[in-house]
């Protein structure tokens, strides 16, 4: 089976290219793999690919940043959909012009705007995959409103929480369209799990405001006061650099916090803690907690929507505390860092109990899913029927989603008019 991925920018960062590549290179081993990236701007991605999976690109910023057609808008790629501004009439085409033309069998679409393209745009013969890395409630009214109707062209919808699919299946009305949560996957580690002798606390992920580092921090400060020969490294870059190490100057943490920066891949930084930490105020799934875990560390996490508690275990292979609640965090990695044997326990949970998102599991499930989709699409049927008593539901959720997204644009027009 020849598999296409469709991504935003394979020569980014971010956790949807994390786990694009991650899927692409476990399916590269049975199946002919490509990555279509709609943009590029960098000679090669920051990412270590496998060579099995071929990688393309459509739109080249080295060239054709200043192309007439890219200063002109998208007309396909929803206007409400959060990378609007950086699609263009020349985006619109080059992706209309790489489905036309496409001779893979399955072609995925790993974010909301390509998943229209591909709903609308891909041949017949083409089985049409569309991945959701965020979740509904994420999306405003205007972006639901314009997903309940193009996802009706989808073959298969994937999720990464059973939370978040089953919102879909509720809300959205779909009618011939598989749901199904189809967790991210971490390859197997290399390097040998931490032992949990090392007196680090380390977090992962860009230095954006909804991750809450300034949390992490505020509670480690009660750690080091115990504890001060305690460390909390924290690995990304992001716009929040310079506010959190304003912050750890004013908390004199100087010798017990660093900010150490991207690095990729994250293993062999993973192993020299004991603990890991994900203070975010929303999940859409949590990547570095799997990663984390995998490599043998117990993760104390906020227990925001959806995915840390589809991942954590309380109390078992980690500890989960109510969103934003600094003294609770403190109290949680508190109770690790002060009991050995608690947090070797700990430890060989996670290890145990993140095998679920080993590649093999989830690569399994991908391929069943993807081998149905084709199958469904050569038999000119849907892969699912439409299910009795969702109907009604789905119907009152798409008449809020039609209001609010009308009251916005009511609200956009007189601002516009008072400006």
């Amino acid at each position: 089976m020849k598999i296409s991925f469709l991504l935003h920018n394979a020569y980014g960062i971010g956790g949807t290219i994390t786990t694009t590549f991650n899927l692409a290179q476990a399916l590269a081993e049975r199946h002919e793999v490509e990555i279509v990236s709609v943009l590029r701007h960098r000679e090669r991605p920051t990412f270590v690919l496998d060579p099995r999976v071929a990688l393309r690109s459509l739109v080249d910023l080295r060239q054709d940043k200043e192309h007439p057609s890219h200063l002109r808008p998208a007309r396909v790629f929803p206007r409400s959909e959060y990378r609007y501004g950086q699609y263009s009439e020349l985006t619109d085409q080059r992706i209309a012009e790489a489905l036309a033309t496409t001779d893979a069998e399955v072609v995925i679409g790993t974010r909301p705007g390509l998943n229209v393209h591909l709903a609308r745009e891909a041949p017949r013969h083409v089985a049409r995959v569309g991945q959701e890395h965020l979740t509904l409630n994420n999306h405003s009214p205007r972006l639901r409103t314009a997903l309940r109707r193009a996802y009706r062209g989808l073959d298969v919808l994937t999720t990464v929480t059973e939370a978040d699919a089953t919102a879909y299946r509720h809300r959205m009305r779909l009618p011939g369209v598989r749901v199904e949560a189809l967790p991210n996957s971490v390859p197997d580690p290399v390097l040998p799990a931490a032992d949990g002798s090392a007196k680090v606390i380390v977090a992962a992920g860009r230095l954006v405001p909804v991750k809450r580092y300034d949390l992490l921090i505020e509670a480690f400060a009660t750690v080091a006061a115990d504890h001060p020969d305690w460390q909390l490294r924290i690995y990304g870059k992001g716009d929040e650099h310079d506010r959190l190490r304003r912050l750890i100057a004013d908390l004199k943490l100087w010798n017990n916090v660093f900010l150490m920066g991207p690095a990729a891949p994250m293993e062999a930084e993973w192993v020299k803690g004991s603990i890991g930490a994900a203070t975010s105020d929303f999940e859409p799934f949590g990547m570095t907690i799997v990663e984390a875990m995998r490599c043998g560390l117990p993760v104390v996490s906020t227990d925001c929507p959806h995915g840390p508690a589809e991942i954590i275990a309380d109390g078992v292979d980690g500890r989960l505390v109510p969103v934003g609640d600094r003294d609770a965090l403190a109290a949680a990695l508190l109770e690790l860092v002060r009991d050995d044997g608690l947090r070797r326990r700990m430890s060989r949970a996670a290890l145990e109990n993140a095998r679920r998102f080993a590649p093999a599991p989830v690569v399994e499930q991908a391929e069943r899913l993807l081998t149905e989709a084709v199958s469904a699409r050569r038999a000119g049927r849907p892969v699912v029927r439409e299910r009795a008593g969702v109907t009604l539901a789905a119907r009152g959720f798409a008449a809020r989603d039609s209001a609010l997204a009308a009251a916005s644009g009511a609200l956009r027009v007189v601002r516009k008019g008072r400006s």
